[in-house]
């Protein structure tokens, strides 16, 4: 058996103490130590000791007969959360992590500790209740909805304007019987506007029409109190309208969505807003033998038309597109033939940005994690189905680290528009000679990379790259 030993500079001990533990460990425990590995701080965002015991780890044959050893749990992050995602981590690869303290593998230990953080610090359990106390008294908290301002005593008052908005989206509704596409288009044809001064949306429509706010119930956190401010609508329009909703909503099972390959590039050439995806189904029985037939067809349709029902209606199909925009990345001889749009600095905001949803989404991820890590701390799910969960989630943190990796280099890259210009070659040269072998996000990542927007007319398209 053989030890792979991983060290912190800030972890209490001297480094020399620290290896010389590790060397005692493995000579008790008759393991030959393969190599050790140092951060300076967990507090690095790079950890490049981490990140190169991973590597020498994967690299290693026979890893049935490899464990890491650390310290104590504490080695592997200060934040519990931290030491989580790390030791899920290394259990991708299949090797048990070991404390040197006690000998056994530190995930019951890391169970342990987290059961014990969640028993003495209710901190957001007492937040939360100190909320709901005021949610009693029918206090406003946070964002108050359209039609209304926190007024004296944090209750709700109506806003004159926004209110007759409001009830005019109602009476649409109920009386004029409008659905709510037709609707968000009157509103915006009449060119009243949101809260933020933005057009109206199927979804903002559809929100308004659902909040319970509106009849003066206040909800929060589980809190619904009765009368808690003015109402704006009665109770029998809104149960009137809760009705014809739910009788318009399809019933239908879980949703299986289908990604579409050119979601976030493609662009109306008519009005600018995007292309969003769009899946229908369609069902209908033949005449001859009364058989009933099925199809699903995809395609890309003007968010403007499909949201704000402004625009004409765009469609394209979504494998002719797709196809057109493939042809015309295949068709240039090289990438000075293709159109190139905005400018430096506009790129590299835009790449600091992409780096910006890359930690937040990092960030949704250790949540995730946390919530598995309760549940296995509350008895609700065992240690085997919390390393499983854990195991999917560190490889989509893999996957994320990487990508983030690439989209930092990228940023560095900025630097120089040759640079830019040479690894955008590099990657249309990939798409053009590697489409058919590449997976569907590696696809679309490389046209994300590559493509500014993808400019989408009845009769034809614009491909733009990247400055």
């Amino acid at each position: 058996m053989r030890a792979v030993g991983y060290f912190r500079q800030d972890d209490g001990d001297s480094l020399a103490e620290q290896s010389r533990c590790f060397l005692e460990f493995c000579h008790t425990n008759g393991y030959e130590a393969a190599a050790a590995f140092l951060d300076a701080s967990l507090t690095e965002a790079s950890l490049p000791g981490f990140h190169q015991m991973l590597q020498f780890v994967k690299q290693q044959e026979g890893r049935g007969f490899l464990l890491v050893a650390v310290r104590s749990l504490s080695s592997l992050g200060d934040a519990l959360t931290e030491a989580a995602r790390r030791y899920f981590q290394l259990a991708t690869l299949g090797v048990p992590v070991v404390s040197m303290e006690s000998g056994e593998d530190v995930a019951p230990a890391l169970l342990e500790r987290w059961a014990g953080q969640r028993s003495d610090g209710r901190l957001g359990e007492k937040v939360k209740a100190a909320m709901r106390r005021k949610a009693v008294k029918g206090e406003a908290l946070g964002r108050p909805p359209y039609g209304y301002r926190v007024g004296i005593k944090r209750r709700l008052v109506v806003v004159a304007d926004e209110g007759s908005v409001v009830r005019y989206i109602f009476r649409l509704y109920i009386k004029d019987g409008l659905g709510i596409r037709r609707i968000a288009r009157r509103l915006n044809e009449e060119e009243l506007r949101t809260r933020r001064g933005g057009l109206w949306s199927m979804v903002t429509v559809r929100d308004i029409l659902r909040n319970r706010a509106y009849v003066g119930t206040y909800t929060r956190f589980g809190v619904r109190v009765p009368a808690s401010h003015a109402p704006l609508i009665s109770q029998e329009d809104f149960r009137l309208v809760q009705e014809q909703l739910d009788q318009r909503r399809p019933a239908t099972g879980a949703r299986h969505l289908s990604p579409f390959l050119l979601s976030g590039v493609a662009y109306c050439g008519y009005c600018g807003n995007k292309m969003i995806g769009v899946t229908r189904k369609q069902k209908w029985q033949r005449r001859s033998d009364g058989e009933v037939r099925s199809a699903q067809y995809r395609y890309y349709q003007c968010e403007s038309r499909t949201n704000r029902s402004l625009c004409d209606y765009h469609t394209r199909r979504a494998g002719q597109l797709e196809e057109e925009v493939r042809q015309a990345l295949l068709n240039g001889d090289s990438i000075e033939s293709l159109p190139v749009a905005g400018n430096g600095a506009a790129v590299l905001a835009e790449t600091e940005a992409n780096l910006l949803r890359l930690r937040n989404k990092a960030r949704r991820l250790d949540k995730r994690l946390e919530q598995h890590l309760d549940a296995a701390a509350a008895g609700r799910i065992n240690p085997e189905r919390l390393r499983s969960e854990g195991v999917n989630l560190a490889v989509q943190h893999f996957e994320l680290e990487e990508t983030m990796a690439e989209s930092q280099r990228l940023a560095q890259q900025q630097a120089t528009a040759a640079e830019r210009r040479r690894r955008c070659e590099d990657m249309l040269a990939r798409l053009r000679s590697e489409w058919s072998r590449l997976s569907f996000q590696q696809r679309q990542d490389l046209l994300r990379e590559i493509l500014d927007r993808v400019i989408i007319r009845d009769d034809g398209i614009e491909v733009r790259l990247r400055p």
